[in-house]
């Protein structure tokens, strides 16, 4: 339930968005007339959202009992909220903020201009939230080599890769790919929480069932992903065995992940 400062606080910030709508023109008027305030009449503002006005100015004026999952909905579509405004109306209606439903196929573009000017620092990779490799700049492309070009319905995504590649242990070593390999199990057991009805991936995962034994040695530990942060040892087909230290950044409102390899010494 929300406390009376809660309500308060949520109060006025519907206020502050309605204040902040353009008010509708009648078809084929002209406005002639001003209004005392800016913005939407509650009137209006409660019917584009679908409910009545009685309810809604005793949202406005904290009278109101905590709003539902719906009613939050509906208010943000009638504000036309971003999805960061979004997840503040949630949090102020003291609901969580909704999880988005897929990850999103598209990459932003400064963060692909980033990827191009990073080619002669370091290799930066981008995956979404279903364990899918969505770009990489050149030098990303020439470390992983083949990873970076896989074949078939799962031929970009991290997890089959971890079980599927036999290129792995080139490229990491017998102990990194057994590492890679862990880390992939628990990460896909991340997605699959997050996306429960994904069809993609119960696929992926009924797959890697059904062909790798080490798949399901992994899945067995139950392990759920939370590296952000790793050295790995690479062979790189120019400078032989380097390391590399790992970040990982998250862009939560498109469930892309972005790996950055800076260079860290010779192995």
């Amino acid at each position: 339930m929300l406390s009376s400062s809660d309500r308060t606080d949520f109060g006025d910030y519907l206020r502050r968005r309605r204040a902040a709508m353009a008010p509708p023109d009648p078809p084929g008027s002209v406005r002639v007339s001003r209004r005392r305030v800016p913005g939407l009449r509650r009137q209006e503002l409660s019917d584009i959202a679908g409910i009545s006005v009685e309810y809604y100015t005793r949202l406005e004026q904290g009278r109101a009992a905590r709003p539902s999952r719906e009613i939050l909905h509906a208010l943000a579509r009638a504000f036309g909220l971003s999805v960061a405004e979004r997840d503040h109306l949630f949090r102020l209606g003291g609901e969580p903020p909704p999880q988005i439903e897929a990850p999103d196929a598209v990459i932003r573009p400064g963060l692909l201009r980033m990827l191009r000017g990073l080619e002669d620092t370091m290799p930066v990779t981008v995956h979404d939230g279903r364990l899918d490799l969505l770009a990489c700049n050149a030098a990303a492309a020439e470390l992983i080599g083949p990873l970076a070009d896989g074949a078939g319905r799962y031929g970009r995504n991290i997890a089959y890769q971890a079980f599927i590649a036999p290129a792995l242990p080139d490229l990491l070593g017998e102990e990194g790919a057994e590492l890679f390999a862990r880390v992939a199990a628990a990460e896909l057991r991340t997605a699959l929480s997050r996306y429960p009805g994904d069809d993609y991936l119960q696929s992926l995962f009924a797959e890697l069932t059904a062909v790798s034994a080490s798949f399901r040695d992994h899945w067995e530990r139950c392990e759920v992903g939370a590296w952000r942060s790793a050295v790995k040892r690479m062979h790189h087909p120019r400078r032989g065995w380097s390391r590399f230290d790992i970040e990982m950044l998250h862009d939560a409102e498109r469930d892309h992940w972005v790996m950055l390899y800076t260079p860290h010494d010779a192995a």
